[in-house]
């Protein structure tokens, strides 16, 4: 059948506006942005000129994380129209080059890539952005499934309380955030079971991250001894909420009193050496801390800040108020983004795209900085989805970087303000009720066999 002329501008039609939908480069611009050019080009490995380059494999890396349809033959398509439009030579819809650039893809240039702009955006936070002039870096730790491959499984097993076929491999992961503009510093990832996997570890690896001045915040299961010593030598603060083992034993009648149930007391290094503790390292520490414990907030705190006339009861307890801001920001990835579930079938690629996730976050985070400071705010004030949002139509919409459409853009992302979240509390329940299918209690091809024996049972218990 020969085409009309009609139908020719019609089938164009269609593939403009397809294209329109695609913002593959998008992130390819702001990747080649001033910013971040020069810190690419030494993390991009030796390569030759080909289809899938690194810089546009991890910008297609980016728009497969955070489409709806995340399969690499969607992303595929979307770069090979895109070619066709552009006039560029065309490239085949298979996916097995793209699988294979990605694969190639450097985790050390993603990775890197994501500390070096968190580190970034912190470092041009204006001074009133923080906390009495001071950094302030937040700490937790999160889990996400992975699909159940059993390479995945090696690295990541399941949780041993499930039988084998009936779980999904878990990766934990320890995060840094800052407070103050809301970018990763650094993250971990580990096993989520067996030795060496709990939170704290996963922390010690990365807590070169924190700089002399900064004050780290966490919960009670970070305000250990051998952290508290370390983050001391280091020359940096912490605020926690006290270590479970300790709060029973806590008596505000010892210790140097210097208010209502807030006083100093000194701790003693544990008799017993951690495992994870070279002997050579437990022989160094300090033999005693000297730490500030104060109830308020209905909570019981400890912190390196001893100063009562510098910091306050008061003070401490709008403070530690903002320790919520990690579970947002851990909810924003996970959920916001789609973080909760990856996809990769291999340990390698899924920590890349841990990765990945993380760089679209600190991406979105860098232009909701650049709005707040736009429109006089802080970064905090400002929704995220309402960001991600809006830089998703206007990849769809622009096809260049503006300078006047980017202040528009910044003008729009600061409109949607955040209520005041402090002291919420939300029951940890789900009002709507799931479908009434049964769990499954054995693995898939079992029960494939169980219904082609005896068919689906008549009534879903």
């Amino acid at each position: 059948m020969h085409p009309t002329q009609a139908s020719r501008q019609h089938q164009q039609k269609r593939i403009q506006t397809h294209q329109s939908n695609a913002d593959i480069n998008g992130f390819y611009r702001l990747l080649s942005s001033d910013l971040l050019a020069d810190e690419i080009s030494e993390l991009s490995p030796e390569h030759r000129e080909r289809i899938y380059p690194p810089t546009k494999t991890l910008s297609m890396f980016l728009t497969q994380a955070m489409s709806a349809d995340r399969s690499c033959q969607n992303v595929v398509n979307q770069a090979v129209l895109q070619r066709v439009i552009s006039d560029q030579n065309r490239a085949s819809t298979h996916t097995g080059a793209y699988c294979k650039a990605r694969q190639k893809l450097p985790l050390a240039m993603v990775s890197q890539l994501t500390r070096f702009l968190g580190q970034w955006v912190s470092k041009q936070t204006p001074e009133h952005w923080n906390w009495n002039g001071r950094s302030v870096r937040l700490v937790d730790g999160t889990t996400v499934t992975l699909p159940d491959t059993e390479a995945n499984q090696e690295s990541f097993p399941q949780s041993s309380g499930q039988k084998p076929g009936l779980g999904f491999p878990i990766c934990r992961i320890v995060g840094i955030t800052c407070l103050s503009s809301g970018v990763v510093l650094n993250a971990a990832m580990g096993r989520c079971c067996g030795k060496g996997s709990n939170e704290q570890s996963l922390l010690r690896s990365i807590q070169d991250t924190f700089e002399v001045g900064d004050i780290v915040m966490g919960d009670a299961y970070f305000a250990t001894y051998f952290f508290i010593a370390a983050m001391q030598a280091r020359g940096v603060d912490i605020v926690m909420e006290q270590h479970g083992s300790r709060k029973l034993s806590t008596d505000f009648r010892k210790g140097q009193r210097i208010g209502t149930r807030d006083h100093l007391i000194q701790l003693n290094k544990p008799k017993k050496r951690p495992d994870w503790m070279s002997e050579e390292q437990y022989l160094t520490a300090p033999v005693a801390l000297r730490i500030r414990e104060l109830k308020t907030g209905g909570k019981i705190l400890v912190t390196t800040l001893t100063d009562p006339k510098t910091y306050s009861k008061e003070d401490f307890k709008q403070f530690y108020k903002q320790r919520w801001h990690i579970e947002l920001d851990i909810r924003n990835i996970k959920e916001t983004l789609g973080m909760n579930i990856l996809s990769c079938k291999s340990p390698e690629l899924a920590i890349k795209e841990v990765w990945v996730y993380l760089l679209a976050y600190n991406l979105i985070r860098l232009m909701m900085a650049q709005s707040a400071l736009h429109s006089d705010l802080m970064p905090r004030q400002i929704s995220f989805k309402h960001c991600l949002q809006l830089w998703r139509c206007y990849l769809q919409i622009c096809r260049a970087f503006d300078d006047k459409q980017l202040y528009e853009l910044f003008m729009l992302m600061s409109e949607q303000r955040v209520g005041n979240r402090s002291g919420r509390i939300e029951p940890r329940a789900v009002k709507r009720r799931p479908k009434p299918f049964p769990l499954l209690t054995k693995p898939r091809h079992e029960a494939r066999a169980d219904v082609r024996k005896n068919g689906h049972p008549k009534k879903l218990k």
